[in-house]
């Protein structure tokens, strides 16, 4: 990828209109013949080409991969409150109709992985397995971040008073999400995807991950289910993350040495355990329940 531009992978773009929703573009990676499909998610603040071009080219080597960026980020739909998570999982399935696929395997990562789960809760007939990654059943379990929660509309409502806010990008936040050690060629990148998405709109996504909760129905999830682990992750903590695993029947952990922008600062050792993660999701060379580590 060009990372001087926002292009994501090789391959078609398509240009969508979700009734309703706006205009959106996916770049499509058609893989080889009869190849399981995978749609990428990514995280808040984040665009599709900063979260996965790096992983891509050693994707469609196996399997058609779909990428976009979420709404109010990047190049998606545009941002619109109140920020809605099942909203994000409805479009991807609306987009799957316009497509003509009718089997897929949501690939998330942090945000992305919540708006996953909500594509098994409510597109189950679509989801053919799932790749969760660096996520949990919910953000805002101890007492101080139900509190931060709590206080987050009112702050977002604020910050919406100030004409100087609307002329920020998510980078302000954003660039907490980003490992320590990342080379600062690739941090100035990391920063520039993020200004793409606007600041006000990062905060709404916000909002809404910190209400998000699948602790009621993701035992329920019946379908090939991979957890990548970060353990090293100062932002979903890996207690968090294993939690998501032990909840899902059947699913198989992959670990990685990393934190959470281990996409960025080791995109080899992220893209080795996610090949494996998404071969698992879909039925090919599944290892046991968490044998994968790196």
């Amino acid at each position: 990828m060009d990372r001087a531009g926002s292009s994501v992978a090789p391959g078609r773009e398509h240009v969508i209109t979700l009734p309703g929703r706006g205009q959106t573009r996916v770049w499509d990676s058609p893989g080889p013949p009869g190849a399981a499909t995978l749609v990428l998610l990514h995280g808040v603040t984040l665009t599709a080409a900063l979260n996965w071009s790096g992983v891509i080219p050693a994707l469609r080597r196996r399997f058609r991969v779909l990428t976009l960026d979420l709404p109010g980020h990047g190049d998606g739909l545009p941002g619109s409150p109140p920020y809605r998570l099942e909203d994000c999982a409805d479009d991807v399935a609306g987009i799957a109709a316009e497509l003509g696929i009718d089997r897929l395997i949501p690939v998330g990562y942090s945000m992305g992985g919540l708006v996953a789960q909500l594509m098994w809760r409510r597109h189950r007939e679509l989801t053919a397995g799932l790749v969760l990654c660096c996520t949990a059943r919910n953000v805002s379990g101890s007492p101080w971040e139900r509190s931060a929660a709590l206080m987050l509309p009112g702050v977002t409502a604020a910050a919406a008073w100030i004409p100087a806010v609307h002329t920020l990008g998510a980078d302000v936040v954003g660039a907490g999400l980003l490992d320590r050690g990342t080379e600062p060629m690739a941090r100035h990148w990391a920063l520039a995807q993020m200004r793409r998405t606007r600041l006000l709109d990062a905060m709404a996504a916000v909002q809404a991950v910190c209400g998000f909760t699948s602790h009621e129905w993701i035992g329920s999830v019946d379908v090939p289910t991979s957890v990548v682990i970060t353990r090293h992750d100062r932002v979903v903590p890996p207690r968090r993350q294993w939690k998501l695993a032990a909840a899902v029947p059947g699913c198989v952990v992959h670990e990685i040495d990393g934190d959470h922008g281990v996409f960025l600062g080791a995109p080899a050792r992220f893209t080795a355990v996610l090949l494996r993660a998404c071969a698992a999701a879909a039925g090919k060379d599944a290892p046991s329940r968490s044998a994968s580590s790196a």
